[in-house]
């Protein structure tokens, strides 16, 4: 088993020759913590003023960064210039977040060129799990602008002599058809939602033996186990996933051959897994809430950001012989998951797991109605093809258990979502707030088998 080259990248980032020791590399991060804390509040407005008198230097443990207060998402929506600790001459790069908040302001993200080398560096190493020299790359990830995460991505495969095509979001499922026949790729990089709904696109040319995949590489939302089993059968290929925000940098954790569970870029990261509600450090291996703090970064440090994502820090070692941690594929947002009269709850994730089993399915929305006094979830199938039995997919889902508590209506037709990453599907919820509870803070349930 090939052992993740993040333990090779960290060793080097750390002036070690040998994989350093948890010991060691928590001692690292606590040093890079200090000097973050003191660049941050000594050259940004918004942790001068949050941190208080928060002493850099008291921060000696890994139990004293508990003592830290929380950054939320609201905070940077509120103040962006406030947590910029560079001249602006020294940003290079602003990437603007559209959110779904009250307000509806945006978060704005601002990096240095020496933050983006950071990221590009932990995207070279990393690719190399999935990719080898003299490999084509064809990305499905915005690269237009000097910068952008496919831009980023394709310099960082160059470094190891692959040719990165950029290809950008899929909005036009013809085109993108073509450039897999065209590029003929050995690996490909993409949306989840976009690369199964292309997997399913003239299916038949694609399984022909005209696409021969040997990896693909899930990033910029969460993938369900059905849409991995999917692609993987669909092109006969590995499918790795890569968990990473731009608030982090873009780069986050990356699966290793094992591909089960993400290796964390801890040279540059340091993450937590919190409880949602009280915000206490959980144990590990107990799920919560990923909070991260940048170690590394210049232009606009986030110190113990809360993501909003649900994971857990998995306790066993990597079967790949790794001494990095890892963290458990993320299953979602936490305030996503919706809550029904009943009790229950349902998530966008949990429908992907059900629906995209069907291999007609290409892709759908779904939308929550006040209905008879009762929870009405319409889901809006797209095929992938134009014999589509809608009412056979309807008898099926209906057997589900998750549906028990739900009035529902299952249409084919068109999904106009679209994302260059940033917009996350979810469950639309249109109920009226009276008797209903739009405010989630814990866990969905398992899906029943």
């Amino acid at each position: 088993m090939k052992i993740t080259p993040l333990d090779r990248w960290a060793s080097s980032r750390l002036c070690i020759s040998e994989p350093p020791a948890l010991s060691i590399l928590q001692a690292y991060q606590l040093g890079k913590l200090r000097d973050t804390l003191k660049h941050a509040t000594a050259c940004g407005r918004y942790y001068r003023e949050h941190l208080g008198d928060l002493a850099p230097e008291s921060i000696r443990t890994m139990g004293d960064v508990t003592r830290i207060p929380f950054t939320y998402p609201q905070d940077l929506i509120s103040g962006p210039n406030d947590f910029v600790c560079v001249s602006p001459q020294d940003i290079s790069r602003i990437v603007t977040l559209s959110t779904s908040g009250t307000t509806g302001r945006p978060k704005k993200i601002a990096f240095t060129p020496e933050d983006q080398e950071l990221t590009v560096d932990f995207f070279h190493h990393g690719m190399t799990t999935l990719a080898r020299p003299a490999d084509r790359v064809l990305i499905f990830l915005p690269g237009k602008t000097e910068g952008s995460v496919g831009d980023l991505l394709k310099k960082a495969v160059a470094r190891f002599n692959c040719d990165g095509v950029i290809f950008g979001p899929i909005d036009d499922y013809e085109r993108a058809f073509r450039a897999m026949l065209d590029v003929k790729p050995d690996s490909v990089v993409g949306i989840p939602s976009q690369l199964l709904a292309l997997s399913r696109f003239r299916r038949a040319d694609l399984s022909s033996g005209k696409v021969q995949l040997r990896t693909v590489l899930l990033s910029t939302d969460y993938a369900s186990h059905t849409v991995v089993k999917a692609l993987e059968q669909a092109w006969g290929c590995e499918v790795y996933d890569h968990y990473g925000t731009t608030e982090m940098g873009l780069g986050g954790a990356v699966e290793c051959p094992v591909r089960n569970g993400y290796h964390m870029r801890e040279a540059d990261l340091l993450f937590e897994v919190v409880d949602p509600v009280t915000g206490k450090s959980v144990d590990g291996g107990e799920y919560g809430e990923v909070v991260f703090t940048t170690l590394t970064r210049r232009g606009m440090p986030l110190i113990r950001y809360r993501t909003g994502d649900r994971s857990r820090m998995m306790t066993e070692a990597c079967p790949c012989g790794s001494v990095l941690r890892r963290l458990e594929r993320v299953s979602g947002r936490i305030a996503e998951t919706v809550q029904l009269r009943s009790g229950a709850t349902i998530s966008i994730s949990q429908l992907d797991e059900i629906l995209f089993l069907n291999p007609s399915v290409s892709t759908f929305s779904a939308e929550l109605f006040d209905k008879d006094g009762g929870d009405f979830l319409r889901l809006t199938v797209q095929p992938a093809e134009d014999s589509f039995d809608v009412q056979g997919l309807e008898i099926d889902v209906r057997r589900h258990p998750l549906f028990a508590p739900l009035k529902l209506e299952l249409l084919q037709g068109r999904s106009d979502f679209f994302t260059s990453g940033t917009a996350k599907r979810r469950i639309a919820d249109n109920r009226s707030k009276s008797g209903t509870s739009h405010t989630f803070t814990c866990f969905p349930a398992a899906i029943p088998n």
